[in-house]
């Protein structure tokens, strides 16, 4: 009778954007071959005839790609599709058993077949691969919305830098500086250059009419009037380059904000294809519910809310050996999901607005019941993620709306 590993020929594929390698192995870890093809659809059923070829008599074809999201995605979906076998071989294992083989080169051959010898030695432990387009595409959006934040955030520093030397008090000027206001009036005045003939029943009306009357009169002359009496010559040479750069910077910053708009009500009509009930809980909104959802996947995949812990890295590590049985938090696991978990923990267990809200009842009294027990925060918190992980397990399962319990006042 043979043994499972021996009904299997090892594919290895390292993917590029122009090229994939893949490397053939057989049960003893020796090669059998190489084929090197195009990353072009129309190519891939040439490299499965070829692949059979490789294949040794009586065994199956089983494939391990280190990178089934991105450039390695068009081979996934086809080889599944074609009903074959594929695993995904983590890019951290193939590192490692390149380090074991004390090989200091690294190439596209060495890739292919380090990933075919841990599909191999990993034989039965590895995840298979699912290119699920669902996930994919809100993965796909996410993404996007969280480069555009992060690209707002640069142009928000950018312009911090030269507004600190044009108006050194401008954080006096407005609560808010980053607001549509605001922002209209250093593109216009980037500098007090641009202010020396202005008068304050001008500078009022402009206040007026760009924030749609929000500034009253009497609160746009307020404000008029402080910015023009606060005004220090801080011209240099060639000044009109620098304000040009502050109105490019505001420019950016703008369409930032009307991408993330835009995307943002992407998202809304993506969710609803999901049935999604995550935004029944207070305090998870859809960009929350997308990013939760886009990091866990087809929940499907985890059992137990003990294997979603686990993955997100809330569940704690244990270090036994002999009469002692330490556990220590999880530092592995996936750092986003983890992140996204603790930022709910807070958000729920702290007061909220100017008349100090509490969000959740339930959590605020169970996160300082912990407290009382003799807990640090930090494990506190920890203790609300693993009842968050719990809930939300239920809901993307069972499809559960959560009910709410009602906003109170702080004790």
């Amino acid at each position: 009778m043979k043994h499972p590993k021996m009904r299997y020929t090892y594919v290895g594929i390292d993917s590029h954007k122009e090229t994939h390698t893949a490397v053939f192995i057989d049960c003893f870890f020796e090669k059998l071959g190489e084929i090197v093809f195009d990353n072009l659809p129309s190519k891939y059923e040439d490299f499965l005839n070829d692949a059979d070829k490789m294949r040794q008599d009586d065994t199956e074809l089983l494939f391990g790609l280190e990178d089934t999201g991105s450039f390695g995605r068009t081979l996934t979906i086809f080889l599944t599709d074609k009903l074959r076998k594929v695993r995904h071989v983590n890019s951290v294992l193939v590192a490692r058993e390149r380090k074991n083989q004390n090989i200091t080169q690294k190439t596209d051959s060495i890739d292919a077949e380090c990933a075919a010898r841990v599909l191999l030695s990993k034989f039965g432990e590895l995840p298979s691969a699912d290119p699920n387009d669902k996930y994919w595409i809100l993965r796909t959006l996410v993404v996007r919305r969280d480069q555009t934040v992060t690209s707002n955030v640069r142009c928000k520093m950018i312009l911090h830098d030269l507004l600190t030397q044009h108006y050194p008090n401008y954080r006096k000027f407005f609560v808010y500086t980053f607001l549509k206001t605001p922002l209209a009036f250093f593109k216009k005045y980037p500098s007090p250059k641009n202010l020396k003939n202005v008068t304050k029943e001008e500078l009022t009306e402009f206040f007026y009419i760009e924030s749609n009357g929000v500034f009253g009169m009497d609160k746009a002359w307020e404000r008029a009037e402080y910015i023009l009496d606060s005004l220090e010559d801080t011209a240099v040479e060639h000044q009109e380059i620098r304000d040009e750069a502050v109105r490019s910077v505001i420019r950016q910053i703008e369409f930032n904000i009307a991408e993330l708009e835009r995307m943002e009500v992407s998202m809304t009509v993506y969710l609803d294809s999901f049935g999604c009930t995550l935004t029944s809980m207070t305090g998870i909104d859809v960009v929350s519910a997308c990013q939760i959802m886009s990091c866990i996947g087809d929940v499907r995949r985890f059992p137990t809310p003990a294997k979603l812990a686990r993955y997100s890295g809330i569940a704690p590590v244990t270090y036994a050996s002999g009469k002692k049985d330490l556990q220590f938090a999880n530092q592995r696991g996936k750092r986003e999901l983890n992140s996204l978990f603790y930022m709910l923990a807070v958000r729920l267990t702290s007061p909220t607005g100017p008349n100090n809200k509490i969000l959740n009842q339930f959590f605020y009294d169970y996160f300082h019941r912990k407290m009382a027990e003799g807990k640090t925060k930090r494990q506190a918190f920890k203790c609300v993620e693993r009842r968050l992980v719990n809930i939300i397990w239920t809901m993307l399962t069972n499809n559960e709306e959560y009910v709410n319990p009602p906003v109170m006042d702080k004790p």
